[in-house]
């Protein structure tokens, strides 16, 4: 038998109800593609700890237990870090997600040569117009501050290089705000990054725990990633916005015979001190980058 060439890793918390009939499937799509599959259950409560149990015969599953829960990223942290194989692809326990689209994103990886593939749920419908309207916000602040081009970035089911992804994970938060940023990392470290369109259904069990707070983490997990790579992005437009403000305050003030403005110049002043700024923060990152490399 050939070695495996790829590892599913799922993160599940509290999901007693959607693993009995999530994971058979998705064992079944393991042994007929011949790869190994990893389950980090994140310090469930329920009975989630018991069902995987119940799963153990099967020798290609390997189950990570943690002691309290990490969060979503951590979880798939966890899992990515117990990665031996070429290729690791994560994907929701809930059941929302298709196994057989694994199989696709697996063949595009391959066909294209790229080095991730998000599961784009473009034209889907979300869950809620609450939802959708967060994850448009976070959309536009991502291609507002990155040259971004794909759509999806918070998709759950993706496939990467493995040792690329190993190498990112410190950069990526514990959060749900995992599967943005360590799409934008790859993005900014301008590794080949495609989509490709994937199928969803409604959760099997259990409710989702994302809220208003997970996409303001998400929010400052964004501006992070770029202040570490392209530091210029956020600190330029600040410093052009209050050097214009400033001088196009000040100058009439200035014609009109009235002196200097004490406001004017506070703009202009506070416009160099970012620009300066912005000039310090690219230094420091092209000198990480170049560590990082």
């Amino acid at each position: 038998m050939p070695q495996e060439p790829l590892t599913v890793v799922v993160p599940a918390y509290n999901e007693e109800a959607a693993l009995p009939t999530f994971l058979p499937g998705l064992i079944d799509c393991c042994e007929r593609n011949n790869w190994k599959l990893i389950v980090v259950n994140d310090g469930s409560e329920d009975r989630t700890a018991e069902i995987l149990e119940d799963f153990k015969h099967v020798e290609r599953l390997r189950v990570l237990h943690h002691k309290v829960n990490r969060g979503y990223g951590g979880a798939i942290k966890s899992g990515i870090r117990a990665v031996d194989t070429t290729y690791v692809v994560t994907i929701d326990a809930d059941g929302q997600h298709y196994v057989e689209d694994l199989e696709s994103l697996y063949r595009e990886l391959r066909e294209r040569d790229a080095d991730m593939v998000v599961g784009s749920r473009k034209g889907l419908a979300a869950s809620s117009r609450y939802r959708g309207l967060g994850k448009n916000l976070i959309r536009l602040v991502a291609k507002l501050l990155l040259d971004l081009h794909i759509f999806d970035i918070n998709s759950g089911m993706k496939i990467y290089d493995a040792a690329l992804a190993q190498r990112y994970l410190t950069l990526c938060p514990d959060s749900m705000a995992f599967s943005d940023v360590i799409t934008l990392v790859f993005v900014s470290q301008r590794h080949r990054v495609c989509e490709r369109p994937i199928r969803i259904r409604k959760r099997l069990a259990g409710t989702s725990t994302i809220s208003t707070r997970t996409a303001l983490e998400t929010l400052m997990e964004i501006l992070n990633i770029v202040v570490l790579f392209n530091p210029l992005r956020i600190f330029l437009p600040v410093s052009l916005v209050s050097l214009v403000l400033g001088f196009a305050w000040g100058i009439p003030i200035v014609l009109r015979g009235n002196g200097v403005s004490v406001g004017a110049m506070l703009a202009i002043v506070t416009g160099v001190v970012f620009f300066l700024l912005g000039l310090l923060a690219e230094q420091i990152s092209l000198i990480r980058r170049d560590n990082r490399s």
